[in-house]
């Protein structure tokens, strides 16, 4: 026996971060109690909760527009100091209100295209901190699922879990072979919240989609529809255990990264067993030193076992934090919790490699075009500004060598310039930028100078010179493509310029010059006349009414003065337009 594996067994005694699946919780009594975890909970009290934490935060939203509603004026900072506080309340919510919003939480930290950046970062924090149910119901569920007492089936079960998620817990348990696993619950009662949570959420996504500012180039209703499938594939344990299988499968000649094996004989849509395969998490330094593994091989070999899940099996896991990533005895890296996968289609590595040759000469237009192919962009009337920002990017992007490059900076830098832009990232493409940042995170934990451009460079260069194994365009193959493209446009340029100034001559093309900004302007400026007039004309009805009070003539007074409020009301509605309009500018 290795003494880095006795140095290791030490630790399954004495250290709370040695684990199987998850670090064993502390199941503190008294813990408190969530109103969605009680059995006599009302689907009235459960559409009450979730509409009033849906209008409180909607009147936040709201109020965040408002620069009247800033102590000393208006700043950028104090906006997003408060969006911080709001991130803060809104993740402290969703645990409020338990599984399905938790789920939605996390998978909308993966949306930095559409919410703000405080956003994303308070919620990529959201992590299950929520009560263990009993082990009566944990044995019922099994004996249900699987059909036999459960003393038929387990030669024992420990009954206090070794972790407690929103979708269920995970106790250890030994075979009447004497096999050690670990047995997944689903948590009683999920597809039932599932099923209510969901019909609200829809209805509050159809607010979204319909209302004139927030739904404005939002596919909210898309979103919806990919959460929801998401989360009903989480529910069921059986898609969770064909994912164990392939993930296992595609790594079958790797020695330095484990996979559990699954037991179907003890494996249901609710419950799923798998082999007990504890490690050290890898986020426990100490342990890790202690048990004598080196870190920064470590860090490399974390890098290493993503790139080939994303570019060799277009198979990926989506959710590679700590508590999912462990280190067994020898150094090979362990893999739990395939609830959530990720999959890449042959049609989008080509799409992908077309971003990778425009991103490499600087193209912002071929960006574009192979973005609005991914449809990770809308097309739009003006992609003026996008194509700038995504130029400005470029420029900045290729400053540095690539394998100085860091991806936490790229995807800020991304995510900054989609928010409030027509882009709509597909969930794959979120999820793989997440999971990119995650193991950077991980990488520069084990080791300062920890680097993963560095690591992914000769993968990107063999992608890219040898990708037409798989049917696309290699490098020559690109060469050849702009070379043709370059005369083509040369040899058919004369014939355009002539056929473009015959037109002109017979008056069939008719040149107009329109410039957005200029509009606005000038739309201001014709508003703030307009309201200039209405201010006079009601000005000029109160001073009347106000004469004529003073002379004792009510009735016409009165009169005058109610004639006064409908010109008061459309000064009222152009200064909001105006309002709008300054915004733009």
């Amino acid at each position: 026996m290795s003494s880095a594996y006795s140095n290791t067994e030490k630790y399954l005694q004495s250290s709370p971060d040695f684990a199987s699946v998850n670090v064993k919780p502390k199941l503190e009594k008294g813990k408190k109690t969530y109103r969605w975890n009680r059995s006599n909970y009302s689907r009235l009290r459960r559409r009450i909760d979730i509409w009033t934490f849906v209008l409180i935060l909607l009147f936040k939203l709201w109020r965040n527009s408002k620069k009247w509603t800033y102590v000393n004026g208006y700043t950028e900072e104090k906006r997003s100091a408060r969006r911080r506080i709001q991130a803060a309340w809104i993740r402290e919510n969703l645990l409020e209100l338990g599984p399905t919003f938790i789920k939605v939480g996390q998978l909308f930290s993966t949306r930095a295209d559409i919410f703000p950046i405080e956003y994303v970062d308070e919620l990529s924090k959201l992590q299950d901190r929520v009560p263990a149910f009993s082990f009566e119901q944990v044995r019922s569920i099994i004996e249900k699922d699987l059909g036999k007492p459960l003393e038929d089936l387990f030669l024992s079960v420990d009954p206090t879990p070794l972790a407690a998620a929103s979708l269920g817990q995970v106790h250890k348990a030994q075979l009447k072979s004497g096999e050690e696993v670990v047995i997944k619950i689903q948590r009683p009662g999920l597809p039932q919240l599932f099923t209510i949570d969901l019909g609200i959420l829809k209805q509050i996504t159809r607010y979204f989609q319909n209302h004139p500012r927030w739904g404005k180039g939002r596919d909210w209703l898309g979103i919806y529809e990919e959460c929801s499938r998401i989360l009903w594939l989480e529910t069921d344990y059986l898609n969770e255990g064909r994912n164990a299988d392939t993930f296992r499968r595609n790594f079958r000649g790797v020695n330095w990264v484990n996979v559990p094996k699954v037991y179907w004989r003890y494996t249901s849509p609710r419950v799923l067993t798998l082999e007990y395969m504890p490690g050290i998490k890898i986020s426990h330094y100490e342990a890790l030193e202690a048990a004598g593994l080196d870190r920064k091989i470590l860090a490399r070999l974390g890098a290493k076992a993503y790139l080939q899940q994303l570019l060799n099996d277009g198979f990926f896991h989506a959710d590679p934090h700590p508590g999912n990533l462990a280190v067994a005895p020898d150094g090979a890296l362990i893999f739990y919790d395939f609830g959530m996968m990720g999959h890449i289609k042959t049609n989008v590595k080509e799409k992908l490699i077309e971003m990778l040759f425009g991103i490499t000469e600087k193209n912002a237009d071929r960006v574009v075009s192979a973005l609005v192919d991914l449809e990770a962009l809308s097309v739009t009337d003006d992609p003026g500004p996008v194509r700038r920002s995504i130029q400005f990017m470029l420029d900045n992007f290729m400053d540095k060598p690539f394998e100085e490059q860091s991806i936490n900076q790229i995807s800020e830098d991304l995510f900054e310039i989609a928010y409030d832009q027509p882009f709509r990232f597909p969930a794959t493409f979120t999820f793989v930028m997440r999971a990119f940042s995650t193991l950077e995170g991980v990488g520069k934990g084990l080791d300062p100078e920890f680097n993963f451009m560095e690591v992914a460079q000769p993968f990107a260069l063999q992608i890219m010179s040898e990708f037409s194994n798989d049917g696309g365009k290699s490098l020559f193959d690109e060469l050849s493509r702009q070379a043709v493209q370059v005369s083509n446009t040369a040899l058919g340029l004369p014939r355009r310029l002539e056929d473009a100034i015959e037109k002109l001559e017979r008056g069939d093309i008719r040149i107009r010059v329109r410039s957005q900004e200029s509009d606005r302007l000038l739309r201001r400026i014709a508003g703030m006349q307009m309201a200039t007039n209405y201010s006079l004309f009601v000005g000029a009805l109160i001073l009347s009414a106000t004469i004529l009070i003073v002379n004792g003539l009510w009735q016409i007074a009165i009169a005058v003065f109610v004639l006064s409020i409908f010109p008061s009301v459309s000064l009222f509605r152009l200064l909001r337009q105006l309002d709008r309009l300054d915004r733009k500018l």
